[in-house]
């Protein structure tokens, strides 16, 4: 189990058309603050310089098992020590098939053989390469030997068939990778969590909403998830892609979010309020559109229930974390939200500052006091707030 950051790979490259998004995977891992060591087979070669490859991740490029770099010829064993894990992108059906049945005829397929790391492949072949029987038994062998085989993805094809072989795009296995990275800290837990703005109807067009982009929610529901918990998001509306092994519940009113979260609590270790949930919703929205006129127009608005108030004062409540975003007097009114709603944790933050930016600086409030953190991306903070909660949960 991975329990440090990821701060060393070796990228594989095989011969195929996909090897052009090696370059982009390249420049994605040295932005993250990865050291990454290329290996480049002789059919890669075809496809994209090594200099390409040398320029973007900053070292020399291995491509021949006899000229490795290592002083005592042992390259091909040497690379792989000291690395987090071995990523081949693209992966191509030969190379599944040397390492599936322990060939080692080049650089590439010997450092596979010779590692104590990680071994990652994302696949990247014509549909009909990648639904041929050989194939599917060779991925069946890696997987059952641990390897992490990633996609392959379905779409067009270099051919100009459609279907599945497209290698995974750069993002995605850097997305991958990292969060096998994260230490499992959540593992065997389950936890529920609300994310977005919620949708209060005026009438069938209108409504009452807010400014939420639900970035946050989304960024720890992808960090838990990393830690090895069952998540469950209920999200209000967003255009954000649900985050990798995390299932999807999609809502809009604040009754509607409360009712998914009440059908999701059972055997739940941790229910985490992300959700900027309307206070208010209209008492009794117009089945047609309100028309305009010139006359004033007065809407009776009733309160929404108070989710996380509600889930807090079951017998069998899970641990409950809420969040306050104000606008003033941040930490007295995130306190006294916090001890109103009787929740163990809190996490206090300026509206001004969290709505719809991709950082925040949060303080945590619980029985013990107040615990700032620096300012830092969303889904760092994620990170660092699932380890702060993990931390917190009550031993099983």
């Amino acid at each position: 189990m991975k329990t440090k950051p990821l701060s060393r790979i070796v990228l594989g490259l095989t011969g195929g058309i996909a090897a052009y998004k090696a370059a982009e995977l390249t420049r994605l891992f040295v932005k993250a603050g990865v050291t990454v060591d290329v290996v480049m087979t002789a059919s890669a070669c075809r496809f994209i310089a090594p200099l390409t490859l040398q320029a973007l991740c900053g070292r020399p490029v291995f491509t021949d098992l006899w000229t490795s770099g290592a002083d005592n010829g042992m390259g091909h064993i040497d690379l792989s020590r000291g690395a987090d894990a071995i990523v081949v992108a693209p992966a191509s059906a030969d190379f599944l098939a040397k390492v599936a049945n322990g060939h080692a005829d080049d650089l590439l397929s010997t450092l596979t053989l010779a590692r104590d790391c990680a071994l990652f492949a994302a696949p990247a072949m014509n549909r009909q390469m990648w639904a041929n029987a050989a194939t599917r038994r060779n991925v069946a062998r890696l997987v059952a030997d641990g390897v992490v085989v990633l996609g392959p993805g379905s779409g067009d094809q270099a051919c100009g068939e459609t279907g599945e072989g497209r290698m995974l795009e750069p993002e995605e296995i850097l997305a991958a990778v990292t969060a096998w990275a994260q230490p499992k800290v959540l593992a065997g837990r389950r936890i529920v969590l609300t994310a977005g703005p919620t949708f209060e109807a005026i009438d069938p067009v209108r409504g009452i909403t807010n400014t939420s982009s639900g970035k946050m929610g989304y960024a720890l529901a992808q960090a838990a998830a990393e830690a090895g918990a069952t998540v469950t998001l209920v999200s209000g509306p967003t255009s954000l892609a649900t985050p990798a092994g995390v299932t999807r519940i999609d809502v809009a009113s604040a009754a509607q979010m409360a009712a998914a979260v009440e059908t999701n609590l059972a055997g739940v270790d941790a229910f985490i309020a992300v959700a900027a949930v309307a206070d208010y919703t209209p008492d009794a929205p117009a089945k047609t559109k309100i028309k305009k006129s010139g006359a004033p127009l007065t809407i009776t608005l009733k309160p929404t229930v108070d989710i996380v108030a509600a889930v807090a004062a079951r017998k069998d409540a899970p641990y409950c974390v809420g969040f306050a975003a104000e606008t003033d007097d941040v930490e007295q009114n995130a306190e006294a939200k916090r001890r109103r709603k009787q929740l163990p944790l809190i996490v206090a933050n300026r509206a001004q500052d969290a709505f719809g930016s991709d950082d925040n600086e949060v303080t945590l409030l619980d029985d013990l006091g107040r615990h700032p953190l620096p300012r830092m991306g969303k889904l760092a903070l994620a990170r660092r707030l699932v380890a702060e909660i993990a931390g917190r949960l009550p031993k099983r």
